[in-house]
């Protein structure tokens, strides 16, 4: 079976989020190869690439590709990375920028790669039997390909399926944008519409072959209003084509037998080393060196969605009630921002605000602390809590998305950490007293730990739910 994976960035070449671990020649593209899936992934030439890998990239060809009105230049490259082969669309008006998304002319960039996308495979020679796309930014092959390409004999028969990783990114735009970028015939433009404007991943939904999302929850969540984003009725229209796999890890990266971004490997037969990461931890972030209390930690994107304003309300409360430490490291909103920053001042010595991004130091904490915290008001999948299973850090989360789907309660001697089903603050201060109360107990916090690290989020999981999707779409399906 023959797979291209189309998306707008992959670890290592360039990433902002979520999807570039999923796509990343570490992830789901490797364990489908490892698989005997020939699978290709295929993605823009950003400005950004490091030179390092630049440099291991071949020219293919070049061509011009419809956008709109006009025609514009293609270039493609080929690099074989970790196993699995990418190709890269450069055009450097488009592509040769520092960063990768929020200009002004994002529409006809990612429009001019969807259509490229399709324009390239004849001259690759690469025949799919599935394109997989991803998000807003590839959510137009699917409609180009129904629209342009379907009656081509080359083309033919090729089936497609498109990714939701977040609905509330939909790639909206005024009906401009179809004269000067898109170029949809006026008697298609049904398919984009949605509350009066055009709507890149409605059209998705209408003409992919399937539609997927991140975890089993999220898809029947999307279906409700509350999460929808305003495109639950054409989701409950298409239930038919929807389902859920859940993400999973790259296990390899995030090993702490292995990991040397630690300070101490361990493994879950012999934890011995993780207290040496508590304490190194404690001791570069201006913590009170102590072993025998919990420090609580979060890694993540300081916006609203992921439950923040919960811990705004409650944090207090914890720091006042129990022996505890907090970590916290991102950035985003200036008033989650600046809450934390107060708390580090009003708790000296017991929180720590780490403002901004550190992939090393992002590690540490997961490896360092105790309790990981992922209290979200809503979560697609989420890759954190599966992170901090892994290095034997118990998570408390909300019951949402993927967080559903990856933690099970521990009320019941089997789960991998304690979760709360509202969107409340007695029930996230209850579920974490509880958590706390759990670390106490240390031979059955022994024990949680061991389960945490045995749970399997690893992508050859995924990988295997994927592949039955491919098979059934590509074997059953117009």
């Amino acid at each position: 079976m023959r797979i291209l994976y189309c998306t707008s960035e992959a670890n290592p070449f360039a990433g902002s989020g979520g999807l570039a671990d999923v796509a990343g020649a570490g992830s789901l593209p490797k364990a489908l190869c490892e698989r005997q899936i020939d699978c290709r992934v295929v993605m823009p030439l950003y400005g950004d690439i490091p030179q390092s890998l630049r440099d291991s990239m071949r020219y293919i060809t070049n061509f011009t590709v419809p956008v709109a009105w006009r025609r514009q230049y293609c270039g493609v490259f080929e690099a074989h990375y970790n196993g699995v082969m990418f190709y890269f669309i450069d055009n450097e008006y488009y592509f040769k920028r520092s960063g990768l998304y929020g200009f002004y002319d994002d529409a006809e960039r990612f429009s001019f790669f969807s259509r490229a996308v399709m324009e390239m495979l004849p001259y690759v020679n690469f025949h799919p039997d599935l394109v997989h796309c991803n998000d807003w930014q590839t959510a137009l092959i699917p409609t180009y390909y129904y629209l342009f390409y379907s009656h081509n004999p080359w083309y033919h028969n090729i089936k497609s399926i498109f990714t939701i990783h977040n609905i509330q990114y939909q790639g909206m735009y005024g009906w401009e944008v179809n004269t000067e970028c898109v170029g949809i015939p006026p008697a298609e433009t049904r398919l984009l519409e949605q509350d009066g404007k055009l709507n890149m991943v409605k059209g998705a939904i209408e003409t992919a072959t399937r539609v997927t999302t991140v975890s089993p929850s999220y898809a029947n969540e999307i279906l409700d209003p509350w999460f929808s984003h305003g495109l639950d009725t054409i989701l409950r229209n298409r239930q038919y084509k929807l389902c859920g796999i859940l993400n999973g890890i790259d296990n390899a990266s995030y090993d702490p037998a292995t990991d040397y971004q630690l300070y101490r490997n361990y493994t879950a037969d012999d934890m011995s080393g993780k207290a040496e990461c508590k304490r190194a931890l404690q001791e570069r972030l201006g913590l009170a060196q102590r072993g025998d209390i919990p420090i609580i930690s979060m890694v993540s994107r300081m916006v609203q969605h992921k439950g923040l304003d919960l811990v705004r309300m409650t944090l207090d409360e914890i720091m006042c009630g129990h022996d505890v430490q907090f970590v916290i490291l991102g950035s985003g909103d200036k008033e989650y921002e600046d809450f934390f920053r107060h708390m580090q001042w009003k708790y000296p010595g017991r929180v720590c605000a780490c403002i901004g991004f550190i992939p090393e130091l992002a590690r540490k904490i997961y490896s360092g602390s105790d309790i990981f915290l992922m209290p979200s008001m809503s979560e697609p999948c989420g890759l954190s809590q599966m992170i901090a299973l892994r290095y034997g850090t118990v998570p408390v989360v909300r019951e949402v998305g993927g967080l559903r789907d990856s933690i099970h309660d521990s009320l019941d001697g089997k789960g991998n950490g304690f979760t709360f089903s509202k969107y409340e603050a007695y029930d996230i201060v209850q579920c974490l007293k509880r958590a706390i109360n759990g670390y106490w107990n240390r031979d059955g916090w022994k024990k949680l730990m061991h389960r945490c690290m045995v749970s399997d989020n690893s992508w050859a999981r995924s990988a295997n739910d994927y592949i039955n999707v491919y098979s059934d779409t590509v074997n059953n399906w117009k």
